[in-house]
């Protein structure tokens, strides 16, 4: 296990100091917005579900909970009183415009959280920025099936709670592409335990491929899990607590936004 932490290490820059697992969050003062758009192509089932378990989770935990598909909810003033945005299950292009674009980038600029779930990796995949913000674009996967997920970093809240190596009765393993290198890899899923029966090139990271990461980007906090295919997975408690501690890693010091600090004029930033 030694070996593997160095070897992603040396890949991806570790800033330890900046995740607290007793980090407190005031979370009667938290509104999240739970984003579902899709564009052509595959449409996951397991939407619904992701939505139920997030609104019940905030209900449980105290924060406010709002939904979308429209993407013309992403305007400057709108955004600007939500303190995450949870991309559950996107897939393809999510946004009709450029001005779309640009509201979710001052958004994060400004000091916005993002949390990514499972296909939101496959979102706007012609979209430079976004890739870098989510650390990086959809590629390929294994057929769904059982498989382990090896914790890299324990302490972080989205899997604390977790056992070390977390057991997925039926997932799919995704690969991506394009991955930005200074993520903090939080767990890695075992291609050992994997029948690769579509591996299509060398996999770069040796027999580990990350699963779950976060890093600060553009002024912003990302997190990002490729777990949670299955419509099932949302109503499993760990699987939701996973989810809280991703979202409670982009909240971050709960300082609010600055738009101040915002400074994209084009999406081609």
């Amino acid at each position: 296990m030694k070996k593997q932490i160095f070897f992603l290490s040396a890949l991806f820059f570790i800033a330890m100091g900046n995740i607290s697992s007793a980090q407190t969050i005031r979370w009667n003062k938290v509104k999240v917005l739970v984003y579902t758009k899709n564009g052509k192509g595959f449409v996951h089932d397991n939407i619904a579900n992701s939505v139920k378990a997030i609104q019940e989770i905030g209900k449980s935990t105290g924060f406010s909970v709002d939904t979308s598909s429209n993407p013309h909810d992403f305007s400057d003033e709108n955004l600007k009183q939500y303190d995450v945005l949870i991309f559950s299950n996107t897939n393809n292009d999510v946004f009709d415009t450029d001005e779309q674009r640009l509201a979710f980038m001052k958004y994060i600029q400004a000091g916005g959280g993002f949390v990514g779930i499972h296909s939101a990796s496959g979102t706007e995949r012609q979209w430079k920025w976004f890739k870098q913000l989510l650390g990086g674009t959809f590629d390929w996967h294994e057929p769904g099936q059982s498989f382990s997920v090896n914790m890299i970093d324990k302490s972080h809240p989205s899997v604390a709670h977790l056992p070390q190596i977390w057991k997925r009765v039926k997932d799919e393993c995704y690969y991506l592409k394009e991955m930005e290198v200074n993520l903090q890899v939080i767990a890695v899923n075992d291609l050992t335990t994997i029948d690769k029966v579509r591996e299509r090139r060398p996999i770069t990271f040796g027999d580990k491929f990350p699963s779950v990461w976060c890093h600060e980007f553009d002024g912003g906090r990302a997190w990002y899990t490729s777990l949670g295919h299955q419509k099932e997975d949302y109503n499993d408690p760990a699987f939701r607590k996973h989810i809280l501690g991703g979202i409670q890693w982009a909240i971050g010091e709960q300082n609010g936004r600055d738009y101040s600090k915002s400074h994209a004029t084009s999406v081609d930033k």
